[in-house]
């Protein structure tokens, strides 16, 4: 794909981003929407494998039946109310389509079929633009329309989504499937404090974005698809398979990590609002997601390493990308745990 293809796909997509976050009229919101769908498709696409347009085509018809979907929740309250305003959403009806909606925009279980077959047939760095900067539209649509969202509906998905994100991924012996299970685990700890304390939420979002990011770029680095390259990643470089076992770690939530605290938090708010039983589910299923979290790391740092010698499993090649990206997202994805008082 030439350069100027590419860099008119990228800010289709964040112009696409933009529109959706910054509109008030549900009809600008979906523009937004399929913009960011419609630039996505070519990068999935551009391996001219049988995988990859599966992928693509994948995408283009969840994506396109959600965005649909959420124009008819919307245009089901404009009827009802006379409004068009995104946060002026007070049909009960329309407000569970758009749950339904922005659940499969999002990835979120049950309708979470798409995310990891989608990642499997994409490049790393595709699946990690979809992973995260593809979460940002809906996610703003959910914050907007916080207040009115069911509550019982994103607390049941929040509970299945961490149990079958903590579930599948035991099985998976591919990062990016792997990658894609942690993200709907982690979207069901989102949903779950969406209507309870959307300022939660916000954080959670920031801190997955940095933890996802600095995982995928490793994998990136490292030129690792699935475990067995994760166990000769130390003779690539020691220094990066390390920070990938502490970036696992503070997914998995395991403190002093920065991952420890959006779960503790949100596990504080549920328990305060008297959500004894959600937030005693959404604990125990964030052991199934640490398992495979472990499971990484031990065949990253301990199988091994350390091993300096030459290996017939991998070439050595020199990281050809740059890391300044690295630098600004490691220390915040694992050292920001003791400022929690001042971030909230």
């Amino acid at each position: 794909m030439s350069p100027t293809t590419m860099a008119i796909l990228i800010s289709s997509l964040a112009t696409g981003t933009i529109i959706t976050a910054s509109s008030h009229h549900w009809l600008m919101a979906w523009v937004g929407l399929e913009m960011n769908t419609l630039a996505i498709i070519p990068m999935i696409s551009k391996q001219h494998h049988p995988r990859a347009t599966e992928a693509a085509t994948k995408y283009f018809l969840t994506q396109a039946a959600a965005s649909a979907t959420i124009l008819f929740s919307s245009t089901t309250n404009a009827w009802q109310t006379g409004t068009w305003d995104i946060i002026n959403m007070t049909n009960p009806t329309a407000n569970m389509l758009l749950t339904v909606a922005l659940a499969m925009k999002l990835g979120l279980a049950p309708m979470h079929f798409w995310l990891p077959e989608v990642l499997q047939g994409s490049t790393i760095k595709t699946a990690l633009i979809i992973t995260t900067w593809q979460k940002l539209a809906p996610m703003a649509l959910i914050f907007m329309t916080s207040n009115t969202l069911p509550t019982t509906a994103l607390l049941t998905m929040a509970m299945i989504s961490t149990l079958l994100g903590g579930w599948a991924g035991l099985n998976q012996t591919q990062t990016r499937k792997i990658m894609a299970y942690s993200s709907i685990a982690h979207l069901g700890w989102m949903a779950a404090i969406t209507t309870i304390m959307p300022n939660i939420l916000t954080l959670n979002l920031m801190l997955y974005l940095l933890m996802t990011t600095s995982m995928f770029y490793m994998l990136i680095l490292l030129n690792s698809k699935n475990i067995k390259d994760m166990a000769t990643s130390p003779t690539t470089s020691p220094t990066t398979t390390t920070l990938a076992m502490l970036t696992l770690l503070s997914l998995g939530g395991l403190p002093p990590l920065t991952g420890f605290m959006p779960k503790w938090l949100i596990i504080e708010e549920l328990t305060t609002q008297n959500f004894t039983t959600t937030a005693t589910i959404l604990a125990l299923s964030a052991l199934l997601s640490l398992f495979f979290y472990l499971r990484l790391s031990y065949s990253s740092t301990i199988t091994l390493s350390p091993n300096t010698t030459t290996t017939k499993h991998k070439w050595r090649f020199k990281p050809t990308i740059n890391t300044t990206l690295l630098t600004m997202t490691l220390p915040t994805s694992l050292l920001m745990l003791p400022i929690t008082p001042m971030i909230c």
